[in-house]
């Protein structure tokens, strides 16, 4: 132990194995060692008591919006890393799109890390996109270090995205399934989308109308059949419907590889509770109703779903105008995931053991992250250290999103990070980030 760097000392260290009083043993930007919570650490190491503050793993989002460049004025890097630590999270994986260019070609994915690589306050890493055209792109991005490959089934609400119609998908697929990657995809039925009423204006009932649940239902059933003909590895993004999880639950005892994610705002809001006109709500697939809430949480319990990530997709303010057909549709929350999971998760009597599980260790291991995701010897030395009794009221103008706009404004939420920790080294204290950015670009790994 004589090189350990740093102790980090707590009644309520996350691990693995359980809660309990331990004392975090840091050397090199690694755990060195998980140790009874009184051992004594070595003459001169710097020692951080955090008494009955919870010691988490750094949380993982692999569901970010950055669009940046292109569209950086929406949220750039610098700007939605410091929400990311601000909020306990020290790695995220950036999407494809919103960002001009997007990822779909290897020269794109170099543009984006260039900009990234002296903006991130957190680890980084990004996904490839599969879009119409360029399926000779896919494996060459593979070979550069993408964790996986996005497509839409539908329109993605940007025009230089476009959707994958069925050939288009199975060719993708059976492409990426040839060198083992991964696909990830937005699970609508166009067909179903476009013969349901249009929405317009401030009505949330009539927007809630116009994204049935049996478009993802029906969308999902499509995908797990063709995953289970090609033997393909894809995943189904922020599952929004319910009514889908009895026939994943169903393609996974089958052997079907498929998994699928959920987002605080499908577990922490509903329909019922959307002011008409309040488009800050608006995203797709929608918030449905409490009912359903209900239902992935059990979703979550049974491990049906695997993992809660953000789907962080802001835009500027003028955006999100009061006419649900023309706003923008994406929910800021990069900052407030832990603390807005946090929240339900407690009143509905889980563990704080629960919310690290999908938060942090299942993302890490969705894009083969074996260093992120648990604080065990030989993991990085990521933290997330949370006060899960103190509440505090949502504020707008104060997070460090690029723009204050949130579905959780005036919200009273559990869960106050205290500080979080890359590699051993504090990138937050109570809600301040450095200037200096600490975080490293990530490629995915054999």
């Amino acid at each position: 132990m004589s090189d350990v760097e740093l102790v980090l000392r707590s009644t309520r260290v996350v691990t693995p194995e359980g809660t309990r009083a331990a004392s975090v043993a840091v050397a090199a930007g690694r755990i060195a060692a998980v140790l009874p919570h009184g051992a004594e650490p070595p003459a001169g190491t710097p020692l951080v008591e955090l008494g009955d503050d919870v010691l988490l793993p750094g949380l993982v989002d692999t569901h970010v919006h950055i669009n940046d460049p292109g569209r950086a004025e929406w949220e750039g890097f610098r700007s939605a890393t410091r929400a990311a630590a601000a909020g306990g999270v020290t790695t995220l994986v950036d999407m494809p799109l919103n960002s001009i260019p997007p990822t779909t070609t290897t020269r794109a994915l170099e543009t984006k890390r260039a900009v990234a690589r002296e903006r991130a306050h957190v680890d980084v890493g990004f996904w490839g996109g599969a879009i119409p055209g360029n399926l000779a792109d896919l494996a060459p991005l593979h070979e550069a270090g993408v964790f996986g490959f996005k497509c839409f089934l539908l329109h993605s609400g940007v025009d230089e995205f476009p959707r994958l119609d069925p050939a288009g998908l199975a060719a993708a697929l059976g492409e990426i399934a040839g060198f083992g990657g991964l696909l990830i995809v937005h699970a609508e039925d166009p067909r179903l989308i476009a013969d349901a009423p249009a929405a317009t204006g401030p009505r949330y009932v009539d927007f809630l109308a116009s994204r049935p649940r049996d478009a993802e239902n029906r969308a999902i059933a499509g995908l797990v059949e063709l995953a289970r003909s090609l033997d393909a590895r894809v995943h189904i993004l922020h599952l929004s419907s319910a009514e889908a999880l009895p026939l994943i639950a169903a393609a996974r005892r089958e052997g079907v590889r498929v998994t699928v994610e959920t987002c605080p705002h499908f577990l922490t809001l509903t329909a019922e509770e959307v002011p008409d006109g309040a488009t800050e709500f608006k995203c797709c697939p929608p918030i449905r109703e409490a009912a359903n809430q209900d239902a992935l949480w059990q979703g979550l319990y049974d491990g049906t779903i695997d993992c809660v990530v953000s789907d962080h997709s802001p835009c500027t303010a003028d955006l999100k105008t009061g006419d649900f057909g023309g706003a923008w549709g994406g929910i800021a929350s990069l900052q407030l995931g832990l603390s807005a999971v946090w929240t339900e998760a407690r009143r509905r009597g889980r563990t704080l053991e629960e919310v690290a599980r999908w938060m942090a260790t299942a993302p890490a291991e969705l894009v083969g992250l074996r260093a992120k995701g648990a604080i065990e010897a030989g993991r990085d030395a990521d933290f997330a250290v949370l006060a899960p009794d103190e509440t505090f009221t949502v504020d707008p103008a104060v997070l460090h999103h690029r723009n204050p706009v949130t579905a959780y404004a005036g919200r009273t939420l559990h869960g106050v990070v205290r500080s979080t920790w890359l590699r051993g080294r504090r990138i937050a204290d109570h809600g301040d980030v450095p200037p200096k950015p600490l975080g490293r670009l990530l490629e995915r790994r054999p």
